[in-house]
């Protein structure tokens, strides 16, 4: 009985720790999905959400249209300028140089956002 004890106890206890791994794998992608949803900008009720954003060189920020009107994202400087975007459309730009990039919707030029591009190995 013993013996069947001690057999039993180290099969609980290695699916407790298989358990344990699972779990930790299933929580890496929502670390993954938090860390991305800085880079997308919500386009709803006339405004662009957040309005400023800051991230690092190389990464690319998409702007989606959750409004029931179609909006535009144009940099002030020209550097990147989007189509109309419908309800449910997106657009996306990576941004490779450093810098503040201001940008605003043709549509609705009260509609402003900006964007400020870090160096990689730059401060927070």
């Amino acid at each position: 009985m013993s013996g069947g004890r001690l057999i039993a106890s180290g099969l609980l206890g290695a699916l407790t720790g298989i358990c344990a791994v699972a779990a930790v794998g299933q929580l890496a992608p929502t670390a993954s999905a938090e860390a991305s949803q800085g880079t997308v900008v919500k386009i709803d009720n006339f405004t662009f959400n957040p309005p400023t954003l800051k991230v690092k060189v190389g990464t690319t920020i998409t702007w989606k249209n959750e409004d029931d009107i179609p909006h535009t994202v144009v940099a002030t400087d020209k550097t990147f300028k989007s189509s109309a975007l419908d309800t449910d459309d997106s657009y996306s730009f990576t941004f490779a140089t450093v810098g503040a990039y201001e940008y605003f919707c043709s549509l609705h030029p009260h509609m402003t956002g900006k964007i400020e591009v870090e160096p990689q190995t730059g401060n927070n």
